[in-house]
């Protein structure tokens, strides 16, 4: 009789959002690994049967929609990645708190070079100091619904936090006699047009030099692949809010 040990059984994966850009690249890069998309799922589907017949649930719908995937994820005690995006701040504290309730993986970009990104701006906001004029600019495909996207949003969020700064310091694009330029804020400028899948820049401006960190994607597919690495790392944790700085090691 062998004794060769089984492989483990395939992740069983609940996508909600199947039909979306990301959707389809998600479920053509499960192909390539040990996981299995057994439910794909959106709006007219069953998703709490979906939902339950995964060992996990992959989010990439619409950011009205996330409030009942949570709802219906948590009841079904299921562990969780988010990917969608467009929620204002308010409205992701509250949704976040409700799906810590279970391993929940929330992401506004799941590419491991944009997460290096985050990091590298974390320490240079920290670093560099009022002197250095921060100026975040992205550009995405001519589809893209929402603005700044997830991946801005965060970008923000690190440059104000390591600046001790609130919202109130964003200036989402100039236009007219705006007078000069104050320390105390933060210039926002998203672009949209043709194919773009998303490009992003970090600007630490000061009078003789300037420090400009960035990053561009070409491919889907480094997105879904980090998705599909969340999932599989967010099945062997405890309950609670992690981001992909923490599935990569970054935190």
């Amino acid at each position: 009789m062998s004794t060769k040990a089984k492989s483990p059984a395939p992740l069983r994966i609940a996508l909600v959002g199947a039909r979306g850009r990301m959707g389809a690249a998600i479920a053509a890069a499960a192909k390539d690994t040990n996981l299995t998309i057994v439910a794909l799922l959106d709006a007219g589907d069953d998703l709490a049967a979906g939902i339950a017949a995964g060992d996990a649930v992959i989010d990439f719908s619409a950011h009205s929609a996330t409030a009942e995937v949570i709802r219906l994820t948590v009841a079904a005690k299921k562990p969780l990645v988010i990917g969608t995006t467009g929620h204002s701040a308010t409205e992701k504290a509250k949704l976040a708190k409700f799906a810590a309730k279970v391993p929940c993986v929330w992401a506004g970009n799941f590419s491991v070079g944009v997460n290096l990104l985050f990091a590298l701006t974390r320490r240079a906001a920290a670093v560099l100091g009022s002197d250095y004029d921060a100026e975040l600019v992205e550009m995405h495909h001519r589809f893209k619904k929402d603005a700044p996207s997830g991946t801005a949003a965060r970008l923000l969020e690190i440059i104000l936090e390591e600046r001790k700064l609130t919202a109130a310091a964003l200036r989402h694009g100039r236009s007219g006699i705006t007078g000069e330029r104050t320390p105390a804020e933060v210039g926002v400028h998203a672009l949209r047009g043709g194919d773009v899948v998303g490009d992003h820049t970090v600007i630490f401006a000061a009078l003789g030099e300037r420090l400009e960190l960035s990053h561009k994607a070409s491919d889907r597919a480094i997105f879904a692949r980090g998705a599909l690495r969340a999932a599989r790392w967010v099945v062997k944790q405890k309950r609670g809010l992690y981001d992909m700085q923490d599935v990569l090691g970054l935190t």
